[in-house]
């Protein structure tokens, strides 16, 4: 019989490329998603029928799967910038609520528990890199408190099931991730600069351009989450690229894959607590998982900036590599 996992938020970017690797290791899957920011395109890809259902739920609701599960990986909460101040009430009930509802379902069915937690936890970091037993800088009141205090709570409600039921619990901490598949509209940098850069447009920095983020390709995420989820190592685990770029060298990266000549236009930060440096420190990864990203931040981008050509319909060629081979 084939191991089966719950995929709550599968319909999203990093959920639908998750499910595809766990369906091709043989994985059923049952997909749950309110699409609120997945993309019923992502679950109807995924869709096989006796191998991955899709189930349209709300994990905010009792959640109900017939069947033995063996897993339980919660991917389901709105990530973009622009949600914090759209939806923050439903962010920080599917951080709270959603994944009680949850940990209830793999507390019934004995199942592994995946947490996907993120970066933001450890706000605008002091410390520098962040490693997983810093606590963190978070303003608790600010706009971007509901998905940053959302994700600590998660964190913490998971590890008291464990501590409690001795429930087997995995916690990624995500960094920055891109790639095919995400939202042209999602508000993320990369997006941003990439729909911007096909329209020809000039493209949009915030502040002064010296902020920093470290990109993780999809696939290279995926393949980190796919250690943890069948692994037994406990406690949070920072997952992303320490190969930290500023906005201004990511901008001039993709101006020149794009051949846009628009540049670029400043304007001011949108949040006065948005992170100023944000870089993961691997080492536990690297020992633990064996596991670190494989893929150049400018192969990453060509696949990226191909997948939203189609998406937005763009003709012209294909991206070309940031310098020329040797």
């Amino acid at each position: 019989m084939n191991p089966r996992a719950v995929v709550a938020g599968g319909a999203g970017f990093i959920g639908y490329h998750f499910v595809s690797r766990l369906l091709g290791e043989g994985f059923d899957v049952v997909i749950v998603d309110n699409f609120a920011t997945g993309t019923r395109r992502n679950a109807e890809d995924c869709a096989i029928e006796d191998v991955c259902e899709v189930v349209r739920a709300d994990i905010c609701n009792s959640i109900d799967i017939a069947g033995p599960v063996d897993y339980v990986i919660n991917l389901a909460c709105p990530a973009s910038p622009v949600d914090f101040s759209r939806i923050p009430v439903e962010i920080m009930r599917a951080c709270s609520v959603g994944t009680n509802n949850l940990l209830e379902l793999a507390l019934h069915k004995g199942a592994v528990f995946l947490q996907a937690s993120t970066s933001e936890v450890y706000g605008n970091p002091e410390r520098h890199p962040q490693q997983e037993g810093y606590t963190g800088n978070v303003n608790i009141t600010g706009p971007r408190a509901v998905y940053d205090e959302g994700k600590r709570y998660a964190e913490a409600l998971g590890l008291a099931y464990e501590r409690k039921y001795k429930m087997p619990i995995r916690v990624a901490r995500i960094f920055n991730t891109y790639g095919p598949r995400m939202r042209a509209d999602d508000g993320r940098v990369v997006s941003n600069f990439c729909v911007q850069a096909l329209r020809d447009e000039p493209l949009t920095i915030y502040g002064d351009g010296n902020h920093t983020r470290s990109f993780c390709y999809v696939t290279d995420m995926v393949e980190a989450l796919w250690r943890l989820l069948t692994s037994d190592v406990t406690g949070p685990v920072n997952v992303g690229n320490p190969d930290e770029r500023s906005m201004r060298e990511l901008a001039e990266l993709v101006l020149s894959l794009t051949r846009n000549s628009a540049g670029t236009q400043q304007l001011p930060l949108p949040h006065a607590d948005d992170p100023t440096r944000r870089c993961p420190d691997i080492s536990r990864a690297k020992a633990e998982l064996g596991w670190q990203p494989a893929t150049p931040l400018e192969d990453g981008l060509r696949e990226t900036l191909s997948w939203f050509r189609e998406v937005l319909g763009v003709e012209g060629p294909d991206p070309l590599p940031a310098t020329a081979p040797p």
